[in-house]
């Protein structure tokens, strides 16, 4: 009874500790409750306690390191985990969509734009260069990119980057209908697009993963981890003799990875790095990251609309984000929401694994102009 009645008071004393458990039972709260990432929040609330108590032997223990620590070393430190979790990414992904409309590339690409409005904003207002990039990536909309560019650049702020990156994923149903809105008329969520259904070859499936990485190479070479190993996992998928390892990549893998990853990145969630205002800055600079990625995607398509005679329903830009397949349903529902008859599911789809590409292209030049 003495000992835990002298672990409460030396609690009471830093009671820095106390808030970050808090915050790690609202992140367990929101992956239960609301099932906000539950894969990635539930570990990552239980990890942000388990690290917030004095002496923790989840960080070490008689002078060795501790568990976390040691799965921090071997999974974060060398970008392995995230790399993995690539893996399972591209093994989910059907880049039918896009292979049937490649211009819908585009829209990958165009929203990007919050990315490089907010690094500027964050250089501006302050943060140096690696951190202005490590928090701007957080617009892609994409944990594990966000995770190894942060690494890369060695960033101060990962814990508050994986928190902003993974919240503001799960958040895609409350901010993106918000932001679109905001640049959108009634008439534009209502334009209609035609669907003109084609057949993708075996061939092409097969050959786009292979393609997409050579580009990458030669464009940004040391993008290839992340651009590599998501292209690995489509192989796996669209390749046609590896369907087991392509369930596995989909499933068991991305399950271990998650849920490593999500306790692993809680060394980085202890009180006295977390609870700074330059991390509320970070978490807000990450919210403006995103707005501004689906807003970038909204303003290119209106400027096409422009010199189109066949109008594109601008919210399919709002899909370039790397929030797959989250991003895509959102707009179909707002689509049918202004007009029950209105189908541009598919559009949508194509734009959002646009930007999973782009996404890790975007982190993978960053890095390029860096390191």
């Amino acid at each position: 009874m003495e000992t835990l009645i002298q672990g409460v008071i030396g609690m009471g004393q830093e009671p820095g500790r106390i808030v970050m458990m808090v915050i790690g039972g609202i992140l367990m709260y929101l992956g239960i409750k609301k099932e906000y990432e539950p894969t990635l929040l539930v570990p990552m609330g239980l990890g942000t306690i388990l690290v917030n108590f004095p002496a923790s032997g989840v960080l070490s223990a008689g002078g060795e390191a501790g568990p976390f620590q040691v799965l921090f070393d071997f999974g974060i430190s060398t970008e392995l985990f995230p790399l993995l979790l690539f893996i399972g990414i591209g093994a989910m992904i059907d880049f039918g969509p896009l292979l049937q409309n490649p211009f819908l590339l585009l829209f990958g690409a165009a929203a990007q734009f919050g990315i490089f409005f907010t690094i500027i904003v964050a250089v501006v207002i302050g943060f140096d260069l690696n951190d202005a990039v490590s928090i701007g990536i957080i617009g892609a909309a994409d944990g594990p990119t966000s995770i190894f560019v942060a690494n890369t650049l060695n960033s101060r702020y990962m814990g508050a980057i994986m928190v902003a990156a993974y919240s503001y994923m799960a958040l895609v149903p409350i901010i993106q209908p918000i932001a679109i809105k905001a640049v959108t008329t009634k008439h534009e969520r209502t334009i209609r697009m035609t669907y003109r259904a084609g057949e993708v070859s075996q061939t092409a499936k097969i050959l786009f993963p292979i393609v997409i990485t050579i580009v990458a190479g030669l464009i940004a070479p040391v993008s290839l981890p992340l651009v590599g190993f998501l292209m690995f996992g489509n192989l796996l998928r669209e390749c046609g003799v590896l369907e087991r390892l392509s369930l596995t990549a989909q499933n068991e893998l991305v399950n271990i990875i998650s849920i490593l990853l999500g306790l692993t990145i809680s060394v980085k969630m202890q009180y006295a790095d977390f609870l700074r205002l330059d991390t509320l800055m970070v978490i807000g600079l990450g919210l403006v990251a995103f707005v501004m990625d689906s807003v970038g995607g909204v303003l290119f398509a209106k400027l096409l609309n422009l010199f189109r005679k066949e109008k594109i329903n601008p919210m399919i830009g709002a899909a370039g984000i790397s929030a797959f397949p989250m991003s895509s349903r959102v707009i179909q529902k707002m689509a049918t929401d202004e007009d029950p008859q209105n189908f541009i599911l598919m559009h949508a789809a194509g734009a959002n694994v646009s930007g999973q590409i782009a996404s890790v292209i975007a982190g993978g030049l960053l890095l390029a102009l860096l390191t």
